[in-house]
């Protein structure tokens, strides 16, 4: 059965007078067909399309990625009328109205259209150096796999398109395209690009896709499909080149010390073009903290607090903590029901909090998608599954950063459980726990466990709450997408 897939046909409308794009330097996207003629043209494609990420980053991503698993929660107000849709994610309320997830939808297709222009436009564009057109096809089908990384692990079956969508009648597809071919599709292009790109880049193209980037991407994705031996193969490669753990793990969060020697990846923001400017703290910055927090006399989103059991989970000593959480304190908070587990303080994210901010608000931190440290837990857990190396070794130099003993010693199971702890707490708050518990099949049991602890110290969660399901662990596809394409829904919604 053929389905339109709606969303991109809105896409091939609207994305030549997109203006709000990375500056990289950035140019606006353009899928105009007289447009593409030469490679400074396809450059500023790619440009624009590294612009798109930035948006899906500060658009939600978070709460599909951190707030769905037991890193975080959110700051109750009856006055929010956007309160129902977080309750939903957080709480296992889900349904296919909601607004989080149809952005997230939107957002990671609407970037997929934008690659797959390039791909097929840079076919056709002379070149005068091959190798930088495989650079640039690498760099989009890089990004093309991220997306599709991020759409398989949450929404299971897919439509899977790799073409440029021209016009309406051209918006077909087959379907949703099974989790196995999704991944291959992931694989190749992944493939692709750490065959293309460089290991680094001069100072003006820092932040680019690159070669380590491209096979940390493969190593979480066979990871993710089991596939030890790939993913050992991959991240080793990863760990023979120039990346390095900063002495100080705040580092890699601070704006003055961005894109170091353990930044594999990262999303680029700069406060000083408005367009280009990070919110991140904006949006989960304790509700009521405004002036006496940031400095900025607007509303916070109260999104993605610290739960309890995030904030126990630091060994003690662990330097980390101090890092990535900070205790707010202020007599309003005793109209808020979270912080009675924190002495009527509330928790908030840290890592994203450097002030001072420009007036109106924008802020100037990237966000890590891929840091060596995380190479180094996914070396380990693969070396682990594997039964191959010492995986001590990788896990030890994460702890000896953060001023803890190392470990020795532990059977297969027990490392096992140790290095997904370490990775909770090393890269808390980054967006990968939810794909974490999913790839270690520990979901339902930790957000089970998870519910009962929120509905203890919570009094407005009902029964309801975290009554947690296989299908579940999907999010379900965007009713409107349903509805205007034909789709069955996932299973069970």
């Amino acid at each position: 059965m053929k389905v339109r897939i709606y969303i991109l046909v809105c896409l091939v409308v609207g994305l030549a007078g997109c203006k709000k794009l990375l500056d990289v330097k950035p140019h606006s996207f353009s899928s105009d067909a007289n447009y593409y003629e030469n490679g400074s043209q396809i450059l500023r494609a790619v440009n624009g399309a590294y612009g798109s990420l930035q948006e899906l980053y500060t658009n939600d991503f978070w709460a599909l990625t951190e707030m769905r698993s037991d890193n975080t929660n959110y700051q109750f107000d009856e006055s929010d009328r956007g309160a129902q849709q977080r309750e939903e994610i957080d709480e296992f309320l889900i349904t296919s109205t909601n607004n989080y997830v149809n952005t997230i939808w939107q957002l990671l297709y609407r970037n997929i259209q934008q690659t797959n222009v390039i791909v097929d436009r840079a076919d056709v564009v002379e070149f005068s150096d091959e190798g930088l057109k495989n650079r640039y096809l690498g760099e989009a089908k890089f990004l093309r796999a991220l997306q599709y990384f991020h759409l398989v692990r949450l929404f299971g079956e897919v439509p899977l398109v790799v073409h440029e969508i021209s016009d309406p009648e051209a918006a077909f597809s087959e379907g949703r395209a099974s989790v196995d071919e999704v991944y291959a599709q992931i694989i190749a292009d992944a493939t692709f690009a750490s065959d293309n790109l460089p290991e680094a880049y001069e100072d003006n193209e820092i932040g680019r896709a690159t070669k380590g980037a491209a096979l940390t991407l493969l190593g979480e994705v066979y990871l993710t499909r089991k596939d030890y031996q790939s993913a050992v193969s991959a991240l080793n490669q990863v760990a023979s080149m120039n990346y390095s753990l900063v002495p100080d793990y705040g580092d890699n969060f601070d704006p003055a010390t961005k894109n170091n020697s353990e930044s594999v990846f990262a999303i680029q923001y700069d406060a000083a073009l408005q367009s280009e400017a990070s919110n991140f703290i904006f949006m989960f910055g304790p509700r009521n903290a405004k002036v006496q927090l940031t400095g900025y006399n607007g509303n916070l989103g109260g999104s993605n607090i610290p739960t309890p059991s995030m904030v126990d989970a630091y060994e003690e000593g662990d330097l980390r903590k101090d890092e990535s959480i900070a205790m707010f304190t202020d007599p309003s908070n005793s109209s808020f029901e979270e912080a009675e587990a924190f002495d009527g303080s509330i928790p908030f994210i840290k890592k994203f909090y450097h002030p001072p901010f420009l007036e109106d608000g924008r802020a100037n931190e990237n966000w890590p998608v891929y840091r060596y440290s995380h190479v180094l837990l996914m070396l380990a857990e693969a070396s682990n599954e594997l039964g191959v190396g010492d995986p001590h070794t990788y896990l030890n130099q994460v702890r000896e950063r953060a001023s803890l003993d190392p470990l020795s010693g532990l059977s297969k199971d027990l490392f096992r459980d140790a290095v997904h702890h370490e990775q909770r707490v090393e890269l808390a708050f980054e967006n990968h726990r939810w794909f974490q518990l999913l790839r270690s099949g520990e979901a339902i049991e930790v957000m089970t466990e998870h519910g009962n602890e929120e509905k203890g110290r919570l009094s407005r969660l009902s029964d309801a709450s975290y009554n947690i399901q296989a299908f579940k662990l999907l999010f379900p596809i965007p009713e409107r997408e349903v509805r205007l394409n034909g789709f069955e829904q996932t299973q069970g919604w």
